[in-house]
């Protein structure tokens, strides 16, 4: 795994040769123990790595399309899996808890729901009010700018957007990792709020 920017933040990628981008999952280390965040499969080093940290307090899943590895490495660390609130009756793997808007998954890391994307109720997660991990929804093609799902994707583009200046409007916002595509390490409330500028609600 990677050390991003915070000492206690690790992800690891797979990249996609249809969407030439990469996959991310994530490893917060809390007092509570390791929060996985939407993850990938883990090579036996990354496994090591993950052993290192600590024992693993949840693994939590943002949204339905975002199963990838959960249910392997929630058996593997014993660790609960936690989904959102939203998909709760059709969620396609059996979570121990669901969320959703302002719960937290372990103390500092809060639950915000994102609507329009293609799931409902998607998870984004704000740790310590300055690093917000995103599922589908906040993509980046390409480094340092974010972009939002394909319109063909998204079930209310007037909803997503909205949920995006929701996002903006957090001016704490240091970092942002999406689930795919290139992290911000930096600058994250400039890159959400020009992302916000550059959206227009359908007529």
């Amino acid at each position: 795994m990677k050390t991003l920017h915070q000492p206690t933040m690790f992800s690891w990628s797979c990249f996609d040769e249809a969407r030439n981008i990469d996959f991310h999952g994530y490893a917060i280390v809390r007092a509570e123990g390791v929060v996985l965040v939407d993850p990938m499969p883990m090579s036996a080093h990354d496994l090591a790595h993950l052993a290192a940290l600590g024992p693993v307090a949840a693994v939590v899943v943002t949204n339905s399309d975002h199963t990838r590895a959960a249910q392997e490495l929630a058996a593997r660390t014993n660790a609960p899996l936690v989904g959102p609130r939203a998909e709760a009756e059709t969620f396609p793997i059996r979570c121990e808890r669901f969320i959703g808007e302002g719960d937290e998954v372990v103390p500092g890391m809060v639950a915000m729901e994102l609507h329009g994307s293609k799931t409902p109720g998607e998870l984004a997660l704000l740790v310590d009010g300055t690093t917000l991990i995103t599922g589908d929804l906040i993509r980046a093609h390409r480094a340092g700018a974010l972009t939002l799902l394909p319109d063909a994707k998204l079930v209310d583009r007037a909803r997503a957007i909205e949920s995006v200046r929701r996002l903006a409007a957090l001016d704490t916002i240091e970092a942002v990792l999406v689930g795919d595509g290139w992290p911000v390490f930096r600058g994250g409330h400039r890159a959400l709020s020009e992302l916000a500028r550059s959206l227009t609600n359908p007529s």
